[in-house]
C-alpha cells in the first residue's frame, strides 16, 4: 500500500516525511482491525482506506500552512487524524461523539505516538471554545448546518474545510464557497465573511 499511496501523492506534489507512510500502514491495520468488531466505518480492505488516506491530505496541496485545526466528527479519524499524522508541528483536536470512534482515535494517537492530538468526546456544541486556522469536517452534515457549527471557532483568517463526494448540489452556493474537485471527492472552502 504505502509505495502506491507514495506514488499517488507526489503525483499530487505532496511530499510527506517517510515517518508519515510508517503510520499510515500502522493506521490501516489498526482500522480495519477495529472496524471488523466496532463498524468505525464503511472501509473493508487496504484500497478503501488508502483511499480515505488519500483524500484525507489531498488538501494539503492546495491549503496555505496552519498552526491548529478543528476537525468537526472525526469518526474513524478522516481527515482529522490522518492530517495529524502529516503534519506533526500543528495542532489537531479531533471532536467525536461516538464512544467507539473516539476511543479509537485515543488509542490510535497513543499507539502510533501522535501527540499532536487531542480527541473530545462530545458534540461540537458542547466543546470549548477557541479559535482554529482550520476547521475540517467530513460526511457530517450538509455544508449550511457545518458552517453553522463552525462559527464560533472561525476568526478572522480561518477556513473552513468540507470533504465531499463527487456531487455536492447546489451546498457550494448555498455557503458562498469556493469548490475544488480531486480523483475521488469534492473539497468546499468556506472563509470567513
Amino acid at each position: 500500500m504505502t509505495n502506491d499511496l507514495r506514488d499517488r501523492l507526489l503525483a499530487n506534489r505532496l511530499i510527506l516525511f517517510d515517518d508519515f507512510y510508517a503510520k499510515a500502514e500502522q493506521f490501516t491495520r489498526m482500522a480495519l482491525h477495529w472496524n471488523k468488531t466496532h463498524n468505525l466505518s464503511g472501509a473493508k480492505n487496504d484500497r478503501d482506506i488508502e483511499k480515505h488516506i488519500f483524500d484525507s491530505v489531498y488538501p494539503l496541496s492546495f491549503l496555505d500552512d496552519f498552526e491548529s485545526c478543528l476537525d468537526i466528527g472525526s469518526g474513524a479519524g478522516f481527515p482529522g487524524l490522518v492530517l495529524a499524522m502529516a503534519k506533526p508541528r500543528s495542532r489537531f483536536t479531533l471532536v467525536e461523539p461516538l464512544n467507539k470512534r473516539a476511543s479509537f482515535l485515543q488509542f490510535a494517537a497513543a499507539i502510533m505516538h501522535i501527540e499532536n492530538v487531542t480527541v473530545i468526546d462530545k458534540r461540537v456544541e458542547q466543546t470549548p471554545l477557541a479559535l482554529y486556522d482550520l476547521i475540517a469536517s467530513r460526511a457530517v452534515s450538509d455544508a449550511k448546518t457545518i458552517a453553522s457549527l463552525a462559527a464560533p471557532f472561525m476568526g478572522e483568517r480561518s477556513i473552513l474545510l468540507l470533504y465531499k463526494g463527487k456531487k455536492t448540489g447546489g451546498e457550494a452556493k448555498d455557503v458562498n464557497a469556493e469548490t475544488i474537485k480531486a480523483e475521488h471527492a469534492t473539497y468546499l472552502l468556506i472563509r470567513r465573511k
